[in-house]
């Protein structure tokens, strides 16, 4: 163990999970996962066919209709020469049609490249990632194709932080980041509904959001509006939305009816106190999740579980879905230093960049440049956070 690290293992008693294991590498890893996204999807495809699995302000998609029109795309892509691992950017609005796109690049065998809102395409990242396609405007249609031959440590997703390096996402990652959310937040298969308002959310959080509620065959209703009268209309069992925009909607707007009635499920990780207060007094009978992940970690690893927030409300809460966690520097045996991280949802490494990757991932670590304490709970308190995403 390099000087001045002091691990802190067997925190996550909050939310352990009996599938995962520590395996012959050392680290904890989840058992029985698929071994890519596209055979899990399948899977569930033909599970609940006849459920709607994703609907816009314009469209509706049931999970057979999502995958037969992914299928084609992946065909129109392979016409035009696409090969296994190449990078596709998805563009454009948030919507059934994003989806169809992001599936249909996963179905070509290919690396999809998920882009915020309105990039261009002589953006800098997607000219780094050195995508093959760009899916904005009119999808590529041909027979259909569906490639499931990937295996869990290939690159199954590009996702760029906010520091602009692409971080490498597998499909260990990627499955395992989607296992712990829904074990943690305990979504079940009843036809849960999430609406996942999408101004200002991540590419990672649409993606780790999207396929936790596919992965349950559950509904995504997929809008930027703001309206709370079109939110009641969905009947939302689930809100995903930035904390900013949660808060901004209760606080101008009546919603709070809407929350009692429905919401079951509410997540305002990066929330500010008064961010917070706000939706808990708008949700009062919601699950309230509130945590701390990075692009590294596929959006997750830490939450502050309900019923917390009032005696840790300073706090990012505690590790989950086999998240490992470490303190370096030369106050860590004190409970103060640099966070790191480690667990089957942290990235390898960054995209062509072997200097920063070697800098960031150390002795088996992921260093997040961030200050924190731990105390004897387990419970980790961010005091100087590095600017990244």
């Amino acid at each position: 163990m390099p000087s001045g690290l002091v691990e802190f293992p067997a925190i996550a008693r909050l939310y352990s999970d009996p599938r995962i294991t520590r395996e012959d590498d050392g680290l904890l890893h989840y058992d029985g996962l698929y071994p890519s996204l596209s055979e899990l999807l399948d899977v569930i495809v033909h599970k609940y066919p006849r459920r709607v699995a994703v609907k816009d302000g314009m469209r509706s998609t049931t999970y057979a209709q999502l995958w037969a029109n992914a299928a084609h795309i992946a065909g129109g892509l392979k016409t035009q020469g696409a090969a296994i691992g190449d990078r596709i950017v998805i563009g454009g609005a948030h919507s059934v049609r994003w989806v169809e796109a992001f599936v249909g690049a996963i179905l070509a065998g290919g690396v999809p490249v998920p882009m915020p809102v309105g990039a261009p395409t002589t953006d800098a990242k997607i000219l780094d990632s050195g995508a093959s396609f760009v899916l904005d405007g009119a999808l590529p249609e041909g027979t259909s194709f569906i490639d499931d031959g990937a295996s869990p440590d290939e690159l199954a997703l590009l996702c760029y932080n906010g520091s602009g390096f692409g971080v490498e996402l597998s499909n260990e990652n990627v499955l395992s980041a989607v296992e712990s959310i829904v074990h943690a937040r305990g979504f079940d298969d009843g036809g849960l509904c999430n609406l996942m308002v999408t101004t200002a959310v991540t590419p990672i959080t649409m993606v780790v959001e999207l396929l936790s509620t596919l992965v349950v065959g559950g509904t995504a209703v997929i809008t930027e509006r703001v309206d709370p009268v079109y939110w009641r209309s969905t009947g939302a069992d689930v809100l995903t939305a930035s904390p900013t925009v949660l808060a901004d909607v209760t606080t101008r707007h009546p919603v709070t009816d809407f929350g009692r009635r429905a919401v079951r499920w509410i997540d305002y990780s990066a929330a500010s106190a008064q961010e917070e207060e706000a939706l808990r007094s708008a949700f009062p009978n919601a699950r309230h999740f509130s945590g701390w992940g990075r692009t590294e970690t596929c959006g997750s690893g830490f939450v502050l579980p309900d019923g917390y927030e009032s005696t840790h409300a300073d706090s990012i809460g505690v590790p989950f879905g086999g998240m490992e966690i470490a303190l370096f520097g030369p106050g860590a045996e004190q409970g103060r230093g640099e966070l790191l991280c480690r667990g089957p949802a942290v990235t390898r490494g960054y995209w062509l960049q072997p200097q920063e990757t070697e800098r960031r991932f150390r002795g088996g670590w992921f260093h997040t440049g961030n200050t924190v304490t731990i105390d004897s709970e387990g419970f980790v308190r961010i005091v100087d956070s590095e600017h990244a995403a």
